[in-house]
């Protein structure tokens, strides 16, 4: 039996979190899911991803959330961004899953069974 755990920072609606949800269950791993419309992303814990992949590989720069949001045309700091990203979260590419210290960003299938075998 695994004791292999991720957690998992997502939405309800987004189908890629449950599509994460479904395949680490399916794998009998343990999920601690985070829904962030309940509660916003630990800002220690979203900056471990943006220092892993840059703030911008953490956007859905082609979903509506962004385009409503005119963080392109806004001239601000990245500091900035975060704190939106926090208020905001489908500007973020979900889900972020953390397991252990792999971590995936989006529909990142290879990274999820990284997650996996790396157990």
């Amino acid at each position: 039996m695994s004791d292999l755990q991720v957690q998992i920072f997502g939405t309800r609606k987004s189908k890629e979190t449950r599509a994460a949800e479904r395949f680490f269950k399916e794998r009998k791993v343990k999920v601690h899911f985070v829904d962030l419309h309940e509660r916003p992303i630990a800002r220690g814990e979203l900056t471990r991803f943006v220092q892993k992949y840059g703030l911008n590989a953490l956007l859905d720069l082609d979903g509506k959330a962004y385009e409503r949001s005119n963080l392109a045309y806004l001239r601000t700091t990245e500091e900035g961004v975060i704190a939106k990203v926090m208020e905001t979260p489908e500007l973020l590419k979900l889900p972020l899953v953390r397991g252990g210290k792999v971590l995936a960003v989006g529909d990142d299938m290879d990274g999820w069974k990284a997650m996996v075998a790396a157990e």
